[in-house]
């Protein structure tokens, strides 16, 4: 396939407003940028905290890399044509086409420098979301040196559960992780030991050791559609927002305070202390995972209506309405999209997640047809993320921790 160049007065000028960004809303401080000046082809692997991480990025290396980036995402941007003049590549989350393989490749053989952001969604609880198990092959046939961009701070800034921006500070740490020779020769377990401990965080952890400000001063409006399950009595949908900086149990009376650095405290006499907000949601992930390791059955149906990309308006519009089923064998969605019935089945086992917005909405991705499930009941989509999350996991029997 014929590499598309990057036209340089559109990345230029993407890169100017990346300055503008980087210095008033992200405030980028830059430990190390180990690709600057280097020539020929190379991939950085990046890790993903906020929906903007790429901004924080481009404007690093003078030389015009190419971006792969999330359809969904591509899609309902009202500047495609820019994004198009700078090179990127669109591909559906945790689906790569023979097109898009070639894309990347023509990057590649063209001498040029590529970004992957191999989680493929931004977390919603401060932890690094998994990473497919396809990546570290693919590392390996690309054959050229990898480079890690690992950036910190950016989860508190466009965190997944709120709204807007939280201005503060961010670290960006550029840093090379294998070169080609070394990389032909180490196997696909040693690759993914190496880019794991390149690429994995914790942002709560990160930010109790820096303890940096940002404006809304630890304001969690929004999280209490996150960590949904009150861990002191364990009961689900209870937790509430009692102010800006408190979740409290209606059912028990559990309640913790976030502080001005985004860290938890309890507030009542009962229930455990969790200073993050990552080891709240751990228990609530080993709940979801303990009630579908049972043998017995296990189903969410929900009632939802049905958006899709209006291409030419380049954002989703509702085109009908219909049920989403989770099942411990399929996930599927039936109902009527523009006038006619559908019947849509998924396999969880291909599946590490799915991307969502918690309160809201998650998005079935059918080869090139994403569906976006706006439910009845908004509390239920992080139910429904989690579930599809550990259930890939116990069907791939995959254990070990992401943080």
């Amino acid at each position: 396939m014929h590499y598309k160049k990057p036209n340089k007065f559109f990345y230029r000028l993407v890169q100017f407003i990346s300055f503008f960004l980087c210095t008033f809303i992200f405030r980028r401080k830059v430990v190390r940028n180990e690709i600057r000046g280097v020539k020929g082809p190379y991939v950085v692997i990046a890790n993903h905290e906020c929906a903007l991480d790429f901004v924080t990025l481009i404007g690093l290396n003078r030389r015009p890399m190419s971006f792969v980036i999330s359809n969904s995402f591509y899609s309902t941007l009202p500047v495609q044509g820019i994004m198009d003049k700078i090179g990127v590549i669109p591909k559906q989350q945790f689906q790569t086409t023979s097109r898009n393989l070639k894309q990347i490749k023509a990057v590649i053989d063209n001498g040029e420098p590529l970004v992957i952001y191999p989680a493929g969604l931004m977390c919603e609880d401060g932890l690094s979301t998994p990473i497919p198990l396809g990546t570290y092959k693919f590392l390996k046939w690309l054959g050229v040196d990898v480079y890690c961009a690992k950036v910190k701070g950016s989860y508190f800034v466009m965190p997944k559960w709120s709204k807007g921006f939280n201005p503060g500070k961010i670290e960006m740490d550029i840093f090379k992780v294998f070169d080609k020779e070394e990389l032909n020769s180490l196997s696909v377990e040693e690759v993914k030991e190496r880019t794991r401990e390149a690429l994995l965080f914790n942002a709560y952890k990160d930010q109790d050791e820096r303890k940096y400000s940002y404006r809304k001063k630890g304001e969690i409006s929004g999280m209490e559609n996150v960590l949904y399950v009150c861990p002191d009595c364990g009961k689900e949908f209870t937790m509430e927002l009692k102010n800006p900086h408190t979740l409290k149990c209606s059912e028990c009376g559990y309640e913790a305070e976030s502080d001005a650095y985004y860290m938890l405290e309890r507030k009542s006499e009962n229930g455990p202390e969790l200073r993050y907000v990552s080891d709240w949601n751990k228990m609530i992930l080993k709940k979801v995972s303990d009630e579908l390791s049972l043998d017995t059955p296990y189903e969410i149906k929900e009632e939802t209506d049905i958006q899709m990309v209006n291409k030419e308006k380049k954002k989703f519009e509702s085109v009908g309405n219909g049920v989403v089923t989770l099942t411990k064998d399929c996930y599927s969605l039936k109902g009527t999209v523009n006038g006619e019935e559908i019947s849509i089945e998924l396999t969880p086992s291909l599946y590490p997640m799915l991307p969502y917005s918690p309160g809201k909405y998650f998005e079935l991705q059918d080869k090139d047809t994403i569906y976006r499930l706006v439910l009845k009941n908004g509390r239920m989509v992080q139910k429904c993320v989690n579930t599809i999350k550990m259930n890939f996991r116990l069907l791939n029997n995959i254990t070990d921790e992401f943080e």
